[in-house]
């Protein structure tokens, strides 16, 4: 787990990880609780994430990812709108990521 600094810039993970857990209505608790972390340290392991203290491992992301039913790459998104996109091209079948492969 490696720990934030401020030489460094921001990851962008901890908003990531904020936003989409409030879109899906969890506490941060309830979070930790559901990629397996104890509960007496869930929601602090969380809101550090959240507030870039820590950066969880990758191991840790997608288990946060799959929880949040987000793609891994948006958490680690720096583009805002980029980030939107990926969320949206995870919904679409193979055929239509393909379709829109073709277009670009």
């Amino acid at each position: 787990m490696n720990t934030a600094s401020n030489s460094h810039p921001k990851s962008p993970i901890g908003p990531r990880i904020q936003a989409a857990r409030l879109a899906n209505g969890l506490s941060q608790e309830k979070l930790g609780v559901l990629i397996g972390l104890e509960e007496g340290s869930a929601g602090t392991r969380i809101s550090r994430y959240e507030n870039s203290i820590h950066e969880p491992a990758v191991t840790t992301s997608k288990a946060i990812a799959d929880v949040l039913n987000v793609p891994l790459a948006y958490l680690y998104c720096e583009n805002e709108a980029l980030a939107d996109l990926i969320v949206q091209l995870a919904k679409l079948s193979v055929a239509e990521l393909q379709k829109i492969k073709k277009q670009l």
